[in-house]
């Protein structure tokens, strides 16, 4: 297990982590650093402590509203191929009374 040293509103923690995850683990600390940085610059200084909480609650908003979008997306996306399986069905279905209409004008010509 690796260990880290982040900085947190100006102040260092070290952190543990899986061996290979240390750079994923820096940037995870630095955007939770500018979200703390920038509760405090809202809020005035508070306990590091409310601060951290202010800063996770402000991410678990942000996570909860992406996951929300990716929701919708992805049921776009399911309602989007439940139409183009429809409109293939179709398709292949006009194709097919084409065909049919051709081979009888063909054998009515013959």
């Amino acid at each position: 297990m690796a260990q880290i040293n982040v900085e947190v509103n100006g102040k260092p923690y070290a952190v543990g982590c899986e061996d290979g995850q240390e750079s994923h683990l820096r940037e995870l600390a630095t955007l939770f650093d500018h979200q703390v940085r920038q509760v405090s610059q809202d809020m005035g200084q508070l306990g590091d402590t409310r601060l951290f909480l202010m800063g996770a609650l402000m991410l678990a908003d942000e996570l909860s509203d992406a996951k929300a979008r990716l929701d919708a997306l992805q049921a776009e996306v399911t309602r989007l191929q439940v139409d183009r399986s429809r409109f293939e069905g179709r398709a292949v279905a006009a194709l097919e009374a084409a065909a049919s209409r051709i081979e009888k004008l063909a054998a009515t010509d013959a």
